[in-house]
């Protein structure tokens, strides 16, 4: 199978490209990805085939859709606050830029495109978990827009016969997610921070809990979704229902490094959700083979690439230097 990963140099498309290019089954991956936030080095290694540009720049778009079977969009303004300081720039990317993918898409006659939504969708409503026919409140710009992704992709479904799969995503994690930049999210801030020595922050109590899953999980389910062309008229939940507290992060961390991580607390964040967890009944339903990876081994995993990638630096720069 020939497929595009929109937003593929960012952090889960790069390790769903990874995964891709393991399996047989996919014979040719493309990325397009403008690097605003991706990177061309997370690609360093794979055979892909990078388009550089935008999804809302239409010839860049067509020339990545050009001989593909099925696409993967991921590609969007992917923070919180980021919304909450420039909503018109998370709207462009996050709504307009899903409908030119799937317009794109349903001109060239792929058969298959796949969407990433997210938990914000929900906001703060009761009760948990979280199921897919959920009342939806999104509480920012992000979730709003991430509501009409998911909307725009079931639409054309509905409208055109395009199959469609839109999964909300709970709270990826794993190897590959940068902590360098303001909007980074908890788990590689926490793990720099300790790497560091320096004290985690908890914007809050740290009592607040989510739904960790391990990039490798999601990717797994993504792929699975693609090679069986899974379609579905509802969204459907990406996690594995666990409910963990940000001090039950740190205390694994703690166990992993084999010392005392201090916390600091801060104040909570516009937007920001108390507790979120995913019902997974709908997910076990399409994929009954899942397989979970635990938060401790997916931790362990992701210190250790922190690590990697630190001796990296540590190299290069002595090389710059000698």
């Amino acid at each position: 199978m020939r497929i595009l990963i929109t937003g593929g140099a960012g952090f889960i498309g790069a390790n769903l490209a990874r995964v891709a290019l393991a399996n047989p089954f996919f014979s040719d991956v493309r990325v397009i990805d403008d690097l605003s936030t991706g990177l061309r080095s997370n690609l360093d290694g794979l055979d892909v085939d990078l388009v550089v540009g935008s999804i809302l720049d239409e010839g860049a778009l067509r020339r990545a859709m050009t001989g593909r079977d099925a696409v993967l969009h991921l590609a969007a303004v992917a923070s919180v606050p980021h919304s909450v300081r420039d909503p018109f720039t998370a709207h462009a990317v996050n709504a307009t830029g899903t409908v030119r993918v799937l317009e794109a898409a349903r001109e060239q006659g792929i058969g298959h495109v796949v969407v990433a939504s997210s938990s914000a969708v929900y906001g703060a409503n009761p009760p948990l978990p979280s199921t897919e026919l959920t009342w939806a409140g999104p509480l920012t710009p992000y979730a709003a827009s991430k509501l009409a992704t998911e909307a725009y992709a079931l639409a054309y479904q509905a409208s055109y016969g395009m199959p469609t799969l839109a999964f909300r995503f709970f709270n990826i994690y794993g190897p590959g997610q940068r902590d360098d930049h303001p909007y980074a999210a908890a788990i590689p801030r926490f793990v720099r921070a300790a790497l560091d020595g320096n004290p985690v922050v908890f914007h809050g109590d740290g009592r607040q809990t989510r739904d960790f899953t391990y990039v490798d999980d999601a990717c797994a389910v993504l792929l699975d979704a693609l090679r069986r062309r899974v379609h579905h008229p509802q969204p459907v939940n990406l996690a594995f229902g666990t409910c963990t507290d940000l001090h039950t992060v740190v205390g694994a961390l703690e166990s992993i490094l084999g010392r005392p991580i201090e916390r600091h607390l801060a104040a909570p964040r516009v937007g920001d959700i108390r507790h979120s967890t995913a019902d997974t009944r709908l997910l076990h339903t399409l994929f009954p083979k899942l397989t979970e990876t635990a938060l401790t081994d997916g931790l362990r995993a992701t210190v250790e690439w922190f690590c990697a990638e630190s001796s990296a630096v540590r190299q290069r720069a002595a090389r710059t230097v000698s």
